[in-house]
């Protein structure tokens, strides 16, 4: 029986901001990275001064294969700069850990949160004013 694994991404603009919404599930695969960077660098190149704020659910990923962790950290490495906040959305242990390693390779401020309403708000605490 095949597990069903990968991502799910939704790229747009709020008022001057470009947000990505992302689900990741299953056990991510160095294939899974294949199909998503290109994508990703494709979103990138379509805006000059990129500030991205990121929406990531991540209450059914059960983590990476040893070559997608890898895939992850370049990624975070090449675009990193480029990220203003990413709001973790899961309820496990070792996805509070991942947030607060990913906030050392990124320059983004980086929080973990059980549920979205609470992923949102943070995400977009400073619009409202």
């Amino acid at each position: 029986m095949s597990q069903q694994h990968g991502f799910s991404i939704g790229i747009g603009r709020m008022n001057d901001e470009f947000v990505i919404h992302m689900k990741a599930f299953g056990t991510l695969t160095h294939e899974d990275y294949k199909t998503i960077t290109p994508m990703l660098e494709g979103a990138f190149q379509q805006v000059k001064h990129p500030h991205v704020k990121v929406l990531a659910d991540m209450t059914h990923l059960e983590g990476w294969e040893l070559h997608a962790a890898w895939d992850d950290f370049k990624l975070a490495l090449k675009y990193g700069s480029h990220f203003e906040k990413v709001a973790l959305i899961g309820a496990q242990p070792w996805q509070d850990a991942l947030a607060k390693i990913a906030g050392w390779f990124i320059g983004a401020k980086v929080e973990q949160f059980s549920e979205y309403s609470q992923a949102k708000a943070w995400l977009f605490e400073n619009e409202r004013a």
